[in-house]
């Protein structure tokens, strides 16, 4: 006589170690905030720290999602609105405290319109149940622009141990961006036809 597989329940689901981490990225993202109300360098490498361990996360709960077959509805969809609060959160405290500013700010709206444009392609698409795969360069553009902020995030703290670190965070945005304007058109170039025959 067989055992009936037991399936974990949606409420084991939504407390599985993916989703935690899932759960503590958005923790992370108020913490990170917070860190720019205090001056100092300690509050700058609190921050980085929080941004790191943050970004780790990122790639660790979909790996073990994958890995221990735990993916969820929830996850899914939490995933994505984890990673774009962490990256619109610092990128609106650096331009608040002026570490991004000038042309810079170009960039970096360009990263949040990409961002919004995207989630709202994906989510129409999704309507339609239509998949748009991540590519090689969007991951890419993903690790570039995760660095920029780190190097950014850092700041004067990060001068005062790396001449020129906020130099390199900000070449390292436009190049981000620039990876940013090329994938979106990807995701739109791949999502036209169904938007056209709706």
């Amino acid at each position: 006589m067989s055992e009936t597989p037991i399936r974990p329940t949606q409420r084991s689901i939504a407390w599985s170690l993916p989703n935690l981490l899932t759960y503590g990225r958005i923790l992370a993202v108020p913490a990170l905030a917070f860190c720019f109300y205090f001056p100092g360098h300690g509050a700058r490498w609190t921050a980085l720290a929080i941004f790191v361990i943050a970004a780790l996360t990122d790639f660790l709960d979909g790996y073990l999602a994958r890995a221990w077959q735990q993916q969820s509805r929830l996850g899914q969809m939490l995933d994505p609105i984890a990673d774009k609060l962490l990256v619109a959160v610092s990128l609106l405290m650096m331009a608040g405290d002026g570490t991004i500013g000038g042309w810079s700010m170009i960039a970096a709206i360009i990263i949040l319109c990409r961002e919004i444009l995207v989630s709202g392609l994906r989510e129409f698409l999704a309507e339609l149940r239509v998949s748009v795969p991540v590519t090689r360069l969007a991951k890419w553009k993903t690790a570039v622009q995760l660095a920029a902020l780190a190097l950014l995030i850092a700041g004067p703290a990060g001068e005062a141990v790396l001449p020129g670190t906020v130099l390199i965070g900000l070449i390292s945005l436009w190049i981000a961006a620039t990876l940013t304007l090329y994938t979106g058109y990807d995701y739109f170039r791949a999502g036209i036809g169904h938007l056209m025959a709706d």
